[in-house]
């Protein structure tokens, strides 16, 4: 295909998984990819800090639709922690607040040990984070040398494995819900062995159904644009129904397609199981997301417009 303006923002459907470098904020990587693709419109789901890496789903134009639903999704990140000292933001771009002694705890030791944060906990906030408080965001107070009082929350720990122990150094992988906060996990698991300790390293190897295998570098992204132009790297989205997969499929025979598309709710057989699906036309384009109530009813949840075509 033939390269499009570099100076006009056009319309561009799909799912990127973003290898994001450490350095970058989640939006400044999302801009940079924006700006490859000459997207009109674009967002991302589940925020890395600048320092960490991994992966950072991008969605753009109608994927955008699918931002509350990756949300929502368990994350999977590659830890390691540096035992016996703490700073003020939990990570290593910190200052450092406290040193401690690290007990020595044999590798089985330290692996039943991590075992003990597996299920469902409550956890406070850091006070380095981006949630609002009275209007203001936590870290803005933080920077001013200023406390305050956060309410715990619920997280889930359904995995949560030793990868290695080497002195200082502790590496494990840990899959977790929504909103965990991994610099209190690391802080949580060190005062709970009778220590301090930081986040040195943190990368997010899954969302979801997403996996490693499907992430890009940016710098391998700016490459393909130089090289082949913006086309080549359209070509290289996901459709946003795959962010959908957990999510069973129904597909529309004749006209329900263009009714569920036009906002109709439809009658539907009542055996089906209630809740959020993916649905389709017979042509097997994806037509948004809907659900289904115990009394066979399909209401339209989220319609997506990608191409024209004959449903």
């Amino acid at each position: 295909m033939g390269r499009r303006s570099r100076n006009r923002s056009v319309s561009v459907d799909g799912l990127l998984l973003l290898n994001k470098p450490a350095g970058l904020t989640s939006n400044q990587a999302l801009q940079k990819v924006k700006r490859l693709l000459n997207a009109s419109k674009a967002g991302h789901t589940g925020s890395l800090d600048p320092a960490a890496t991994g992966m950072l789903p991008l969605c753009f134009g109608e994927a955008t639709k699918v931002c509350a639903f990756l949300l929502e999704a368990d994350k999977t990140y590659r830890v390691t922690a540096r035992l016996g000292i703490a700073t003020d933001t939990g990570d290593g771009d910190g200052k450092e607040v406290e040193r401690a002694e690290v007990i020595e705890m044999s590798p089985a030791q330290w692996a039943a040990h991590l075992q003990g944060f597996h299920g469902d906990s409550m956890q406070v906030p850091p006070m380095y984070s981006a949630l609002k408080q009275d209007g203001k965001r936590l870290y803005e107070i933080a920077r001013k040398g200023e406390t305050v009082e956060r309410q715990p929350r619920p997280v889930r720990i359904d995995e949560i494995q030793l990868l290695e122990i080497a002195g200082t150094r502790l590496v494990f992988r840990v899959r977790c819900s929504k909103g965990t906060y991994v610099r209190v996990l690391v802080e949580d698991i060190a005062a709970a062995a009778g220590t301090v300790a930081y986040t040195a390293r943190l990368h997010r190897e899954a969302v979801g159904d997403f996996r490693g295998e499907d992430m890009h570098e940016l710098s391998a992204l700016e490459s393909l644009v130089a090289t082949e132009g913006a086309d080549k790297l359209v070509a290289e989205l996901m459709t946003p129904d795959k962010a959908l997969a957990n999510l069973p499929a129904v597909t529309l025979a004749g006209g329900d397609g263009q009714r569920f598309s036009g906002g109709q709710a439809l009658p539907r057989a009542a055996a089906e199981a209630a809740g959020f699906v993916r649905v389709y036309a017979e042509s097997q384009r994806f037509l948004g997301v809907g659900e289904l109530s115990n009394d066979g009813q399909l209401a339209p949840r989220r319609v997506f417009r990608m191409g024209e075509e004959s449903l």
